[in-house]
Parts: C-alpha cells; structure tokens; sequence
C-alpha cells in the first residue's frame, strides 16, 4: 500500500501486508481481506479516511474492495481502480464509463523510462560515474544527443568537471 498526501509520496505511511486468511491464490478474496483490515483499523483510531483509495486491478478488485468497505460501514468513500494492463481507470458507481488513459503519453513515458534503465556508452567515460550518466539521459535522452552537446550544456546538468570529461571522452 502506498500514500499520497498532498500530492507527495508518504514513505512513512506505507504498509505489505500478509494475507492472512486466504488460502491459495485468490485475488478478490485477498483484496477484501487487505482492505477490511485496513479500514477497519482507520475507522477503529477515527483516523481520517483518504481522499481516494486506488485499487491496483480492474472490476473484480473494485467490486471486492467495495463489499469489503461496505462490510465494515464505508459506504461514501472515493473508490477508483486501475487495470495496469489495458490502461483503464474504473470509478465505483461509473463502471460503465472507464477511463481509459491516453497511450501516447504512457508509451513515451514507459520508453524513456527503459532508456534509462538500458546500459549507456556512457558507462565508458572514466571518471563519470551512474548518477552523473542518469542526470544526461534523463537531460538529453540519448547518448547520441549528449555528444551533440556543448561543453556549456552539459555542465549545466552535471558541473563543468564532469562536461570536460564527457567532451574528452568523444574528442578522443
């Protein structure tokens, strides 16, 4: 479970749970079960409830983070899920109207993304370290764009010690 407060990530609120009561492999029966506890114990400290509670899956792990709510006397709380696979955001009580998130944007994000993760020729420069490599990626978005670069630009993004580096390495 993960917490978003403010539109910050709340580390500190962050909870795995073990399913307790589920034998075998049952998605909704364990969505009902981490939801029932979760609740049940917010609604035991009258701790606020959340703004939105975003379920990972679609209709079925809706449906069962609903009864599970409804189980426990929750029954005005903002409940949406997200079906990672077909993009598709689900509102509880709108289900016949998903959401379906625009795949331009998630296909370039996910691209780029995998293109940071990917090993760079920049790996090769001496004395340019990962973090400094990530900074150009993330900057530029190739290693073919960094070389492009002038001095000037790239020690905008990672120091002028490290654009000497970078420019000796492909002038070599």
């Amino acid at each position: 479970m993960v917490v978003w407060e403010d539109g910050r990530m709340k580390k500190s609120d962050y909870r795995k749970f073990i399913i307790k009561t589920v034998i075998g492999n049952d998605d909704f029966a364990s969505m009902r079960e981490v939801v029932t506890r979760r609740y049940s114990r917010l609604k035991e400290e009258a701790a606020p409830m959340p703004g939105l509670v975003l379920i990972d899956g679609g209709l079925g792990q809706l449906h069962a983070a609903a009864e599970a709510l409804e189980a426990i006397g929750i029954s005005d709380q903002p409940l949406a899920s997200i079906a990672k696979r077909e993009e598709i955001i689900y509102v509880y009580g709108q289900e016949d109207e998903p959401y379906a998130l625009d795949r331009f944007a998630v296909t370039f994000h996910r691209s780029r993304r995998n293109s940071l993760q990917l090993t760079s020729e920049l790996d090769a420069i001496a004395g340019v370290g990962e973090k400094t490599v990530h900074k150009l990626l993330k900057e530029f978005g190739s290693s073919e764009l960094v070389r492009a670069a002038s001095e000037e630009q790239l020690a905008a993004v990672v120091g002028r010690a490290a654009a000497r580096k970078v420019r000796a390495h492909y002038q070599a």
